[in-house]
């Protein structure tokens, strides 16, 4: 069996087709050989995991690696500092024993003792007599000791994880003078700096010591387009598909900005589920530019665990909604300061970036996922939704969609709907309702996504993707006639970018005398119909 494209667990080199993370192992293979102590924290399906496997085997030449993983201890281990200290040292056993130790050597006694306190004991076992064992291990190891620990984040809110952060910073700072672990690795969605996220209000007084030790880790993670290129260009030596592996690589990277998880969900779509269906018979035809499309309409209606966190964190966190509703509908511009809580939130759990000091969604899949989101909760009671549900099916000929006839129409359902509405209202609203009423139109056939670089309170472009052909919509806020013609300055060199050679231009006007209508505009050679409302 060949290799495939995989989203669950760890990716394996010999099963998987994988980016190449060689040069990112050596980075943090360097931290290690400095002797840190540091998080590897990053938002889920991020590939932490897969991470640490690569780097256990990098290191165990020089060191002697224990991997763990928390997730083995579960939840009710931690109940008290007895059952944790057992179910770790059982755990760090077991890892351990993985690695050979001499026959009759100090290791061998030294592990032995500490098994006889762990798995025979009759079930005391104190933090404090565990991290003596341990320190007893790294003494009589002939190789530094590196501990590595897996979703150490799992089970946090609690004292006792707490108090074994201490230990471990304890012993660790002291390694010149007590035998103690060379290196310390955590990896999680939250570091050791804002672990305290998890405590909850009513329990600050946990929050100690543990969180001022841990080095930066600024080893990027994400995949770069050449990234992508590297693991394409493995799978078409083997499949012989004809793609262009640059230009798929950055479409790629368009819609994931470089998120492992989306870039390898994508891909194994493209592969399993496009290929062989319906107008892509071969996948010659899947790789394409209208194949990766098909998967994104795919990946945006799927239920997946890393939309499911997106969802939940918004509901478990309203401010954090309120905010990310605001970047999208409002085009709010926020500085990006990791001061700001729900800011340092968002970006720990990788919803947002920053660009230029803006704080900005992370990628262009999560930023639609959202509009989704926002937009479902509004079109059960929405007139405009409405609307473009009961007119969406005289907007597709021959499978063209009629984008002129689109903003025709909802000029005519605005003036009737909300012309009377003021300034505040509109300048919030209107970018909306045309997603709104757009949304039913293009539903099961095309997508849509906002150009983030021109998003502002002024001004929003959105890409409308239907059946291969791209549409260009620049929304904007009517600022007078010298703001407008730049407005159509800049759609036109917008247009140029796209090799689209009609766009479209919907101003909302607030202005008493104002002239409503739909006109046609020559700039350069493209044509922009303009409709303002």
């Amino acid at each position: 069996m060949g290799k495939v494209f995989n989203v669950t667990a760890d990716c394996k080199p010999q099963f998987h087709y994988m980016v190449d993370i060689s040069g990112r192992l050596r980075e943090i293979a360097c931290l290690v050989d400095m002797g840190e102590y540091f998080t590897i924290n990053r938002a889920r399906q991020y590939g932490k995991t897969t991470t640490l496997r690569a780097l256990k085997q990098v290191l165990e030449d020089r060191y002697l690696v224990v991997s763990l993983d928390f997730q083995k201890i579960g939840d009710t281990k931690f109940r008290n500092e007895n059952t944790f200290s057992i179910a770790f040292s059982r755990l760090f056993l077991r890892a351990l024993c993985k690695n050979e130790c001499s026959a009759g050597s100090q290791m061998e006694e030294c592990v032995q003792a500490f098994s006889d306190a762990a798995v025979k004991c009759s079930g005391s076992l104190e933090l404090l007599e565990m991290f003596e064992y341990l320190s007893d291990i790294c003494g009589a190891s002939e190789k530094p000791v590196v501990l590595m620990i897996d979703e150490v984040d799992s089970a946090a809110n609690n004292q006792v994880f707490l108090d074994f952060l201490a230990q471990l910073r304890a012993y660790y700072i002291d390694r010149d003078v007590t035998p103690a672990f060379w290196s310390v690795i955590l990896a999680g969605v939250y570091d050791v700096k804002n672990l305290k996220r998890k405590i909850r209000t009513d329990e600050e007084h946990k929050v100690n010591s543990p969180w001022n030790i841990a080095a930066d880790f600024n080893v990027e993670m994400s995949f770069s387009a050449s990234d992508i290129s590297g693991m394409l260009a493995e799978y078409e030596a083997d499949y012989h598909t004809g793609m262009d592996v640059r230009e798929i690589s950055e479409i790629l990277y368009e819609y994931t900005s470089g998120y492992p998880f989306l870039v390898s969900r994508l891909c194994q779509i493209v592969d399993e589920r496009i290929a062989g269906s319906d107008g892509f018979p071969k996948k010659s035809l899947a790789w394409t530019r209208e194949g990766i499309l098909g998967a994104v309409k795919l990946i945006l209606a799927e239920k997946n665990t890393l939309f499911e966190t997106l969802a939940n964190k918004l509901a478990e966190y309203p401010e954090l909604k309120e905010m990310l509703y605001a970047i999208l509908f409002s085009g709010d511009k926020i500085s990006f300061n990791h001061d700001n809580p729900v800011i340092d939130l968002a970006a720990m759990l990788g919803f947002v970036k920053s660009e230029q000091g803006t704080m900005m969604i992370a990628n262009r899949l999560f930023e639609t996922r959202l509009y989704n989101l926002f937009l479902s909760e509004e079109e059960v009671n929405s007139r405009i939704f409405a609307a473009g549900e009961m007119d969406k099916n005289q907007f597709v000929r021959n499978g063209i969609l009629d984008m002129d006839l689109v903003l025709r129409k909802f000029m005519v359902y605005w003036q009737d709907l909300y012309s009377r509405e003021d300034e505040k209202f509109i300048e919030d609203n209107g970018r909306k309702f045309f997603l709104l009423y757009l949304k039913p139109i293009i539903n099961g056939a095309g997508n849509y996504y906002i150009e983030s670089r021109t998003r502002d309170r002024g001004r929003t472009d959105v890409i409308v993707d239907y059946n291969g052909n791209q549409y260009i919509v620049e929304i904007k806020i009517w600022r007078g006639n010298e703001y407008n013609k730049r407005g159509e300055r800049q759609l036109a060199d917008y247009m140029e970018a796209y090799h689209a050679q009609r766009g479209y231009l919907l101003s909302f006007n607030f202005n008493k005398k104002k002239e409503t209508g739909v006109k046609e505009l020559q700039i350069d050679g493209k044509t922009i119909v303009e409709v303002v409302v």
